[in-house]
């Protein structure tokens, strides 16, 4: 493999503790180096920024919703397709672009790893095509686990060891990163037209709570040890006065010490948060709430979260949270889709419009940056915008840079339509904090490295580590207008992954060798559920167990994470 020496840059690394210190960067064998020879091409970045390829936690970018989006949507596909180019393919779309350009723009930006966050086990095969079909950047998937019969009847009867075998059995058989957790006991209870909309609402027909499931499956976690922590979208989404059961969520995991060999820290990773930080009892007093949660956030230090920021643009919402779905079509009136997943979990589709002149969605917007600006530990809070949820994946730069610039929001806030109302109630426009690169990196590289289990891995510039590197042509100490942090984080100069140069002056050059990330946990035979699994397929599932399982052909390039449980 090719030797390079990126010199002169000013460099920002959490892993090594560079500060935006001008240093050399060396890439070897695809690896961070501390030295490489004489023959290395060398990289001028003299005046520009260098740190490690991001780390996006949470995105929807792969699988039977995606996909479902797409056929549905066929307007977020006008005027955005692009030609094949010299060494891309057609690739089109905007709030869910296609494959091809989900791989392109990730990597434009500087993205080399992405988390594709709920995985429907059923159609974990379809998933990992479209992961197979995605150029470039390395991924991983999360199945989904918080409304799942087998989690319910195990963790009914007190069975741990049953609850961490079928994890483990799943985890292996879908290629799944981690554990899931999406409106626990609710989209279950929308297959009989119901919700659980606080942690303490029964499952219909399976006398369980939220708050059980939630505790059964952290403990669960934590007794496997795997890489990451419980990944949870919490009951309640999206609807005024959530951030009380917000709260009674994050309790759950209070004081709860982490168990594993990867470095990981946290026992909760609560995402896309802004939309769970909601206060009042209607759209009429719709507040934020954003100041308690990220104070709750900032005393427990055995928690993540990720922003989940509202970018304002029309976009394409869609989660395993099937009520919710339900209740926003109700709300906005555009079409609907939705799915039921046997045994296992549900699905919704609705596109929807943030309009910055409609008061809900400008509050909705101050929030993700108030969670932001009032985070202290930016290594335990990333940015991300629950793609496509909130907006586009391709709206981070301009997230970055209103977290980066007061003057960018300020501007923002004078220019609402309501902009009285918004700024009444939220609390963005008296926050003159100013987020720094060194901060940006944190929350987009080694933080969510870190609580994936791979801060050795990814997200930094240590030797050893893998060469994922970018250069942006930005200097920090020289911004003179915020538009130059928007303009950088959009296309980056150069991008390598794994030691290969996949990006330069901008555009693509390679797709890489990308790699599939998935958690192969051991634990004891388990004759119980491996009886239960065979029972359930011959009575309720659709399909063969042999039918159901991810063939090594499913993931052709895998990047597997043993974990020793037993």
């Amino acid at each position: 493999m090719s030797e390079y020496i990126i010199k002169n840059g000013k460099v920002y690394d959490p892993k090594t503790g560079i500060k935006g210190d001008v240093a050399d960067v060396c890439i070897k064998d695809g690896k961070i180096a501390d030295k490489v020879s004489s023959k290395a091409k060398v990289i001028d970045a003299k005046g520009k920024t260098v740190m490690a390829g991001a780390v996006d936690i949470h995105a929807h970018v792969a699988g039977p919703k995606v996909n479902e989006g797409r056929n549905y949507r066929p307007e977020d596909k006008l005027f955005t397709y692009k030609p094949t180019g010299k060494n891309t393919r057609m690739s089109g779309g905007f709030s869910i672009p296609t494959t091809f350009k989900t791989g392109y723009e990730y990597a434009r930006m500087g993205y080399t790893t992405v988390m594709e966050a709920a995985m429907p086990p059923l159609y974990a095969r379809h998933v990992h095509e479209e992961i197979k079909d995605t150029p470039i950047i390395d991924e991983g998937a999360l199945p989904v686990f918080g409304n799942n019969w087998f989690v319910f009847e195990y963790l009914k009867n007190n069975e741990m060891d049953n609850v961490c075998a079928y994890i483990a059995w799943l985890l292996k058989t879908t290629k799944g990163y981690g554990i899931k957790i999406v409106n626990p006991g609710g989209s279950e209870a929308w297959g009989w037209g119901e919700n659980c909309t606080t942690v303490d609402d029964p499952v219909p027909y399976f006398d369980i709570t939220p708050a059980e499931i939630v505790k059964g499956l952290l403990t669960a976690n934590e007794q496997l040890g795997l890489p990451h922590s419980i990944h949870i979208h919490s009951n309640n989404l999206g609807n005024p006065g959530n951030y009380e059961t917000t709260l009674a969520t994050l309790k759950i995991a209070e004081g709860v010490k982490a168990k594993n060999k990867f470095g990981r820290e946290q026992v909760l990773h609560h995402t896309h948060v802004q939309f769970h930080s909601y206060g009042g009892d209607s759209w009429v007093n719709f507040e934020s709430k954003a100041k308690e949660v990220a104070e709750y956030f900032n005393k427990n230090k055995n928690m993540t979260m990720d922003l989940g920021c509202v970018t304002l643009d029309e976009t394409t919402t869609m989660t395993a949270d099937g009520p919710f779905e339900h209740h926003l079509t109700s709300l906005n009136h555009l079409k609907w889709a939705n799915v039921d997943v046997e045994l296992e979990t549900s699905s919704g589709i609705v596109p929807y419009v943030y309009d910055p002149n409609i008061k809900v969605c400008a509050i909705q917007w101050a929030i993700g940056l108030e969670l932001g600006l009032y985070a202290k530990d930016p290594l335990r809070t990333f940015i991300t915008t629950d793609h496509p949820n909130a907006g586009p994946f391709t709206r981070y730069p301009r997230v970055i840079k209103w977290l980066m610039s007061d003057k960018s929001r300020q501007e923002m806030l004078k220019g609402f339509k309501h902009s009285e109302k918004v700024i009444a109630a939220t609390n963005l426009a008296s926050l003159d904090r100013e987020l720094s690169m060194f901060e940006i990196v944190q929350m987009t590289r080694a933080g969510p490295a870190k609580a994936l289990g791979l801060e050795n891995v990814f997200g930094g510039l240590a030797p050893g580590m893998d060469a994922d590197v970018v250069v942006y042509n930005l200097n920090e100490d020289k911004i003179k207008n915020p538009e130059e942090i928007e303009t950088a984080f959009s296309a980056a100069d150069c991008v390598f992954k794994s030691g290969t140069m996949v990006v330069e002056n901008r555009e693509v050059i390679s797709n890489g060798n990308k790699r599939t990330l998935w958690v192969d946990a051991k634990v004891p035979e388990n004759k119980q559920v491996e009886r239960d699994v065979q029972m359930k397929f011959l009575k309720f599932y659709s399909m063969t167990i042999n039918n159901y399982e991810v063939s090594n052909h499913y993931v052709p390039n895998p990047y597997v994470i043993e974990v020793d449980s037993n």
